[in-house]
């Protein structure tokens, strides 16, 4: 059974029923991270709940996604249903407690949780272009914007930033193409195009401020449990790249600022990324080496990283093999791909002489699952078929009313809910072309005391000297025209080839009348 240095997730057994032995987690191992795999309906969620109270319990903070509804359960307290009951008494669950465990919902689109936002210089180059799916060229010219813009103390924190000094570097791709390499118009259109797809799928709402401060997702309650951040991700679902990227961003941003703990007695924070394998379906090699050390280095960080998916294929190998902590739910084998999962599932797992896991793994029935955790000095232990224990927690949804409630409690209520539009990239171009146009506005009017235009006003010829001699020829003047002047200013701000057709016709009328 559990104690204050462990959580325990079911009991094991042998196939006469005659000995059981308890299977825990070591939280001084929970930061070697996990793996929770199986197919639809096999019991990956409640797997996922018990260890998110457990780690709870324990003082762990911790952040999952929510893919259907069914975790947001876990923020109120269980009832005892037979079934329920009936497993606590095959796994030896005594006292079999109920609890509510502390929550904080969170939704990118604001809809189901507080808003999570981050800005686009957080996000960085290499995951935006993942995000957009951009060639590698269309990525060189991403990384030449975020040059310039530290370079020319432009901050990007929305969308409409990034728009707007991407039309600036395809106003000036001539000298920005001499300093750092070809900028091409139409890469520089494909992205403009490539975020307005982003802004119509509702990633508008993700970029800006004011941006997630994780020591909001790493909170403790006054009585010692670690707060729950549940993502809504139901919708988000429908743009699995966005999910994805948001993810990877997440626990880049953990990296970067958490201090080195090295092997503390418990986690500083545990994260589960449900539906893993969006992280990595064709994803470049570059991006998966990202991943690969992320996932190595981010355990001195004292951060416990569990993949949830489907198939353990869905895994690359380097990032599998650095998953400690597994629990295996039925997997089918139908099809060669299946079971080429199922060989790979059991090849991962330290072999127990009593049965054999490749055949084990196509019979275990819903809530049961093969389990191997780290033992003393961090040697995986002997996989056992385990009876998953029941959550203390409710099992299934929350009510729409009763998430409102909670979302109007939480300790962070007021914080994110007003988006915040400070100056920014967008607003600073905009001021220095107004004030580039108001500059050349300005040397216009001073550059001469008298215009005229031929045909209007005072255009006689100048009147002959006495003596019958012609006046000498003016000079001729570098003062231009108000015709002139005005027909240059609608040619410099006309940006189209159709544009300039009309320009040309005018230019043409022109010459033709003075004929």
């Amino acid at each position: 059974m559990a104690d204050d240095t462990s959580i325990f997730i079911g009991a094991s057994r042998k196939p006469d029923d005659s000995h059981q032995r308890a299977e825990n987690l070591l939280l001084q191992y929970g930061n070697r991270h996990g793996l929770v795999t199986g197919a639809t309906g096999t019991g990956k969620t409640v797997s996922l709940q018990i260890l998110a109270e457990g780690f709870s319990n324990a003082g762990v903070p911790v952040f999952c996604a929510d893919i259907k509804g069914d975790l947001s359960g876990i923020a109120m307290m269980g009832t005892a249903q037979d079934f329920l009951v009936k497993r606590a008494e095959q796994v030896k669950l005594d006292p079999y407690d109920f609890q509510e465990f502390p929550v904080i919902f969170w939704d990118l689109f604001g809809e189901q949780g507080h808003p999570i936002r981050a800005t686009v210089s957080e996000m960085g180059p290499l995951l935006l272009s993942r995000l957009m799916n951009l060639s590698e060229a269309q990525e060189g010219i991403m990384n030449i914007a975020f040059r310039i813009a530290d370079e020319e103390g432009l901050l990007l924190l929305d969308l409409k930033d990034l728009q707007a000094l991407l039309a600036n570097i395809a106003e000036r791709a001539e000298e920005i193409g001499a300093r750092y390499g070809n900028v091409t118009k139409p890469s520089v259109g494909a992205i403009q195009r490539t975020l307005l797809v982003l802004e119509q799928q509702g990633a508008t709402n993700f970029f800006g401020e004011p941006a997630l401060r994780i020591a909001d997702i790493m909170r403790t309650t006054r009585d010692g449990r670690g707060a729950i951040s549940v993502l809504a991700a139901d919708k988000l679902m429908m743009n699995p790249r966005l999910y994805a990227t948001f993810l990877l961003w997440l626990m880049s941003e953990l990296f970067e600022e958490l201090p080195e703990v090295g092997d503390p007695d418990k986690p500083k924070l545990v994260f589960f990324f449900d539906e893993a394998h969006l992280l990595f379906d064709d994803a470049p090699k570059v991006l998966i080496d990202r991943v690969e050390q992320v996932v190595r280095l981010i355990r001195s960080k004292g951060v416990g990283v569990y993949f949830v998916t489907q198939n353990p294929l869905d895994i690359p190998e380097t990032v599998l093999a650095q998953l400690g902590n597994r629990v295996q739910h039925a997997l089918r084998a139908y099809t060669p791909r299946e079971q080429k999962a199922v060989r790979t599932a059991a090849e991962t797992f330290r072999p127990n002489p009593a049965f054999d896991c490749a055949t084990v793994i196509t019979q275990l029935g819903t809530g049961e699952a093969l389990v191997s955790t780290l033992e003393a000095k961090g040697v995986p232990s002997m996989v056992q078929r385990t009876l998953v224990r029941p959550p203390s927690s409710r099992l299934g949804p929350i009510t729409p009313d009763e998430r409102r409630t909670l979302i109007t409690e939480s300790p962070v209520a007021g914080q994110y809910d007003q988006t915040v539009d400070r100056e920014s990239a967008f607003e600073m171009l905009q001021k220095k072309a107004k004030d580039a146009l108001d500059a050349e506005a300005q040397q216009q009017e001073s550059g001469g005391s008298r215009w005229t235009i031929p045909g209007f006003g005072n255009d006689d010829p100048a009147p002959q000297p006495t003596g019958g001699r012609r006046a000498p020829a003016p000079r001729a003047s570098n003062r231009q025209t108000v015709a002139e002047a005005a027909i240059k200013s609608v040619v410099r701000s006309v940006g189209t080839s159709v544009g300039r057709a009309i320009v040309r016709g005018i230019l043409g009328s022109l010459a033709r009348g003075r004929r």
